[in-house]
């Protein structure tokens, strides 16, 4: 079974690199974007077959280790 995790700065939350693409966005040009959030996908490929286990070990996972949840945020997937 596979799990999907993507994690994003809470909104509020500075994001010098989402900025940063968005100004390299305007200098090439595109200047219909008005704000970029940056965030990160991660994919898990699991053991687990139970779809509500699998997700409650993403989510531990998450707390744990792949996300810093004072400044993100994060969504779970189960593929």
């Amino acid at each position: 079974m596979k799990a999907r995790v993507t994690v994003m700065l809470k909104s509020g939350v500075l994001d010098p690199q989402g900025e940063a693409v968005r100004h390299a966005l305007g200098s090439l040009g595109f200047q219909g974007v008005n704000g970029v959030r940056q965030g990160k996908v991660i994919e898990l490929d699991l053991t687990q077959t139970d779809p509500a286990k699998a997700e409650a070990e993403v989510q531990a996972m998450c707390e744990k280790l792949l996300a810093n949840t004072v400044i993100e945020s994060y969504r779970v997937e189960i593929l």
